[in-house]
């Protein structure tokens, strides 16, 4: 039997993926009447007009009933909200459009190819950490187009102040093929093994640490392949695990639902949303999107630790150990204390994903050299690099 995450377990495992749950949760209509400020809903997803919302947020009380809307879409609702005419201004774009365009084209100058994590590399034109390398080439194009009332309307409700943003160009040429069904960061990065070693608590809490959105740099009709989604999976407790099985890709793809966008649009949704982005089978629309990553301020330490010092201080006691035979739950938990054990934020060009959508971690090191008996002048050295790349 399916036992949800309001039950008694505290663990999930591929044992309580049951299609017909997520079903259930999916196939309803999204009410028109939980979403006063929507000038509509279509295909199930609330459609927003942003000089409506601009004019209703014009007081704080106003804001907060927006903001409490939109909470509750991402939510409880279907998870997905457009944002019609986001940027009402079409130069901002265009001028944010040639910076990434300029960025593109020296990547490719430079033969560099960036890889995504759901698709095959050279389907599309990606450019990782866009946020840094647009204020950096054109300094009042980041700052016109970042300053957007849009996205911080919609992250001060998601995340609260305080919040990061991130972002990566995404260009999908005609051809392009779609990506597979998946959820996001952070649980969604992860293989289904590891994923399941985090209790179910993580699983609800982990959807609450990031917003994405995606800002349309182009008209996207829907032959142009604009990302498709499950309104309402955002709900389903175990989808973290669920959504690489099979039959749950299979639903996605008869299911699914994806809506055309105007240069200017925006699009913001629940990590925890299935979805993925669809086949450009246009000839002639070069697809162009700004993906947004929006995290919460809390998903951060309370101190500084130089956690490459402490590991290779570490690391010969540990090797010394091993060889004295302790079990590998000490070595484990030691390894868990000193090193990172997670490889985000990481700078995606010089440190792209290896076997799967994460790159390798400091504690994935350490493993790797205790199992190969490396002397501690390797690990040091591999830590070094490990640390440069990861530097942007």
């Amino acid at each position: 039997m399916h036992r949800t995450l309001s039950g008694p377990r505290a663990w999930l495992s591929e044992r309580d993926c049951d299609l017909g749950a997520l079903r259930e949760l999916v196939e309803r209509e999204t009410d028109p009447a939980d979403h006063p400020y929507a000038s509509g809903v279509e295909r199930n997803v609330p459609l927003y007009d942003c000089d409506r919302l601009r004019a209703a947020s014009a007081t704080a009380d106003g804001r907060r009933d927006v903001q409490t809307e939109l909470v509750r879409a991402l939510a409880e609702g279907p998870g997905v909200v457009v944002l019609r005419g986001a940027f009402p201004d079409r130069e901002v774009v265009r001028r944010a459009g040639a910076a990434f365009d300029e960025l593109i084209a020296r990547q490719r100058a430079s033969g560099a190819a960036a890889g995504d994590h759901f698709a095959r590399p050279g389907a599309n034109d990606r450019v990782w950490n866009a946020l840094e390398k647009t204020a950096l080439l054109d300094p009042e194009a980041f700052a016109d187009y970042y300053a957007n009332d849009m996205i911080a309307l919609v992250s001060t409700a998601w995340l609260g102040p305080g919040y990061q943003v991130t972002s990566q160009i995404n260009v999908v040429n005609p051809g392009g093929a779609a990506q597979t069904a998946h959820r996001d960061y952070h649980l969604g990065f992860l293989s289904a093994e590891v994923a399941a070693a985090y209790p179910a608590h993580v699983h609800r809490l982990s959807p609450a640490l990031t917003l994405q959105g995606a800002v349309a740099h182009c008209d996207m009709p829907v032959e142009s392949g604009p990302t498709m989604y499950l309104p309402h999976s955002q709900k389903y407790g175990p989808g973290y695990l669920a959504w690489r099985l099979p039959e749950f890709q299979a639903y996605f793809e008869a299911h699914h639902v994806q809506l055309p966008l105007a240069e200017g649009d925006a699009v913001f949704f629940n990590p925890a949303l299935l979805h993925a982005a669809g086949h450009n089978r246009s000839t002639d629309v070069r697809r162009a999107a700004n993906l947004l990553q929006v995290s919460s301020a809390f998903g951060r330490a309370m101190e500084s630790v130089d956690r490459e010092a402490v590991t290779n201080a570490v690391y010969p006691v540990l090797l010394r150990r091993r060889a004295e035979g302790v079990g590998q739950a000490w070595l484990d938990a030691v390894v868990a204390a000193s090193a990172e054990g997670y490889p985000f934020p990481t700078n995606l060009d010089s440190d792209p994903p290896v076997d799967g959508a994460t790159p390798s971690s400091q504690a994935d090191l350490v493993h790797r050299a205790l199992a190969g008996e490396w002397a501690p002048e390797r690990l040091r050295a591999a830590l070094r690099d490990g640390a440069a790349r990861r530097e942007s």
